[in-house]
């Protein structure tokens, strides 16, 4: 394989905080980061931890980390069978292969060295896909900006989603305890059980008000499919759309949590939804990414840096604490309990010393 490269810019290998200054306790703080240059956005993270591996998905490419040395295995672009550079998903089926969802390009298998890229053609709902998660059958759900894809790994059967969902981009998915698929979507958030859909938005209570009365934002792409710019801001201001969900998580207590343009993060205890902003702690009210820790502690990514939150109390990352750029796009945690946080230019570990 060629050497850590992406696209025409030079990227930084892993920078150790060895040699800095042994913090006074053991709270967590930005210990190592790597950069993928300076205009590449880093849009998914995977930690596959039977093989010591973090996915990174980028706007460049994918690439293969070594998590016990920090450095990299392999970069893959279009030349080594990526069917798209820009990668915004990375997921992994129950038979091992590696996923890559793309801007415009399908999506790529891969395993073994070997690949296989999907499109419309083959049962794929779309030619964009934003994620990924495999279900207690071990079926692969895909979302994308036409709906959502099951995809039984035994058969390679696609099944399209679309009319049964509350809007048709698809932006996160997750599986809960009881087997049930939730759907983060621009208008809201979806939820199948194998027989039954439910659907929930704003005027159902996901993501809270809007007292600075922030104008909606008009680059939603709904229909345009030009939605890439990552663009939340309207005239260099923050604008608010409550039911547009960027990620949704569940957890072992049955909680599912949603992240929303500009309403915050928001939980639901499966009878009502309660929000959390900016004015609760959070460090932004754009969530992009939501992750949970084996002790429990939730971790968001957001438009104004890292929150973590362990249920009770707030502390937030941003610049100042060592990341790479505010707007953190990515989350992953490692089997040690490091996060690791995508951000543009590259990402950075976050962990105890």
């Amino acid at each position: 394989m060629r050497p850590f490269r992406l696209a025409a810019a030079a990227a930084v290998l892993l920078l150790s905080a060895a040699g800095r200054a042994a913090p006074a306790d053991t709270a967590e703080k930005v210990l190592d980061s790597f950069e993928v240059g300076p205009n590449i956005y880093v849009r998914a993270l995977l930690v596959e931890p039977a093989a010591d591996t973090l996915w990174v998905g980028t706007s460049a490419g994918a690439l293969e980390i070594d998590l016990k040395s920090g450095k990299p295995r392999n970069t893959f672009t279009r030349k080594d069978g990526l069917a798209n550079e820009y990668v915004f998903a990375v997921g992994i089926d129950s038979q091992g292969y590696k996923w890559f969802g793309t801007n415009a390009g399908g999506a790529s298998r891969y395993k073994d060295g070997k690949w296989k890229t999907y499109f419309p053609m083959h049962g794929l709902a779309d030619y964009w896909i934003y994620s990924f998660v495999t279900d207690k059958a071990g079926d692969l759900w895909i979302g994308t900006w036409a709906g959502a894809n099951k995809y039984e790994v035994k058969t390679g059967r696609f099944k399209t989603y679309v009319k049964e969902l509350i809007n048709e981009w698809v932006y996160g998915l997750d599986v809960d305890a009881q087997g049930r698929v939730w759907f983060g979507t621009e208008g809201g958030v979806s939820m199948y059980d194998g027989r039954r859909w439910r659907s929930w938005s704003h005027k159902d209570g996901l993501g809270a008000p809007n007292p600075a009365d922030l104008p909606a934002s008009p680059n939603t792409g709904l229909g345009t499919r030009s939605r890439h710019d990552l663009t939340t801001l309207a005239e260099g201001q923050p604008t608010y759309n409550p039911s547009y969900v960027f990620s949704i998580l569940a957890t072992p207590d049955g909680s599912i949590w949603a992240g929303t343009w500009g309403a915050g993060a928001s939980r639901f205890d499966g009878k009502a939804w309660r929000n959390l902003t900016t004015a609760d702690g959070l460090a932004g009210n754009i969530v992009y990414a939501i992750a949970r820790g084996a002790d429990g502690v939730l971790w968001f990514g957001t438009d104004k840096g890292v929150s973590r939150y362990d249920g009770k109390t707030w502390r937030n990352f941003g610049r100042n604490e060592g990341l790479l750029d505010q707007h953190v796009y990515a989350l992953a945690l490692g089997p040690k309990g490091d996060v690791w946080v995508g951000t543009r230019r590259g990402v950075v570990r976050i962990g105890r010393p």
